[in-house]
Parts: structure tokens; C-alpha cells; sequence
């Protein structure tokens, strides 16, 4: 450091960039896992904010002041995300979340034109949420076919 301080400093100042974009990038995917804002402002919001995150139309249909237990949100808000990462350019995606019969059901429908290989795509890596709804009691569907865009649906019950 004596010996060469400009050299040390840039060092310094690199070693300082890394670790804070090491930060951000830990608090992005805290946000991705749980959203605060599931807890404070409810499923219906973070559904919403997650859409305007990515940038999607989106509408959300959720019982206004609905409140469920927190794998139950969380489940389902990691559900939405990965339907919205796959939505293609010009997508619409609607989510409908309601109470029927003690379960829980969620529809998340992405209508846009897709290949069949971005559809086998989104297929295969949809199915990693399968294991997390059914290790919750719940069931998932994911339909994925070219030209019709994905539709992910399930079920999850509201007590053990």
C-alpha cells in the first residue's frame, strides 16, 4: 500500500463496488423470495407490484382484504413470478386467486404466441414449483403449447 497508494486506493474502490453490488443483488432476491410487501400490503398487491416490476400488463383478481397463512402467499407469489418471467414481449397476464371449497385457487394465464420451444421451456422450468405446492397439500398444472401462450393453475388447501 506504501508503495504504490493510487493502486491501492483503485483496489479499495473495485473491492467497494463488488461488495455493494453483492448487496443489492442479495436484497433483490430477499425482495423476489418474500416481499415485504406481501406482508404489509397483502397477496393482491404483491401480485400487482411484481407485474409492474417486469414490466406486464397484468390484471389481478383477488378478494379485496383476503389475507392467508404465509407459505400459502408466498407459494403463490413464486408462482406469479415465474409465470411473469416467462410472458413474452407483448403478453397480457391475468391472475385470479379465490376461495373455493377450503382450498385456495390460483389460475396465473399468459395469452401470447409462443414457440413450441420457448413452451417446452417454460414447461420444464415451471415444473421446480411443483415440488413447493405439493409439499403445502396442494396441486399444480402447467399448460404450455405453441401459439397459446402458459397457463399455471392450482390448488392449495387453507388448513393442514
Amino acid at each position: 500500500m506504501d508503495a504504490n497508494p493510487a493502486a491501492a486506493k483503485a483496489l479499495l474502490e473495485e473491492m467497494e463496488r463488488d461488495v455493494q453490488q453483492a448487496l443489492d443483488e442479495a436484497a433483490q432476491l430477499a425482495q423476489r423470495i418474500y416481499p415485504r410487501l406481501l406482508e404489509a400490503g397483502g397477496l393482491a398487491a404483491a401480485l400487482r407490484s411484481a407485474a409492474v416490476s417486469a414490466g406486464i400488463p397484468a390484471s389481478v383478481n383477488v378478494a379485496a382484504g383476503s389475507t392467508y397463512a404465509p407459505e400459502i402467499s408466498r407459494t403463490i407469489y413464486l408462482c406469479w413470478l415465474e409465470a411473469l418471467g416467462h410472458a413474452g414481449g407483448e403478453a397480457r397476464v391475468t391472475a385470479t386467486v379465490r376461495d373455493e371449497d377450503g382450498a385456495l385457487m390460483f389460475e396465473f394465464v399468459e395469452a401470447g404466441a409462443r414457440s413450441a420451444a420457448a413452451a417446452g421451456e417454460s414447461s420444464t422450468r415451471l415444473d421446480g414449483l411443483r415440488d413447493r405446492v405439493e409439499a403445502l397439500g396442494g396441486r399444480l398444472t402447467i399448460e404450455s403449447d405453441a401459439g397459446r401462450g402458459i397457463r399455471v393453475f392450482g390448488s392449495l388447501p387453507l388448513s393442514s
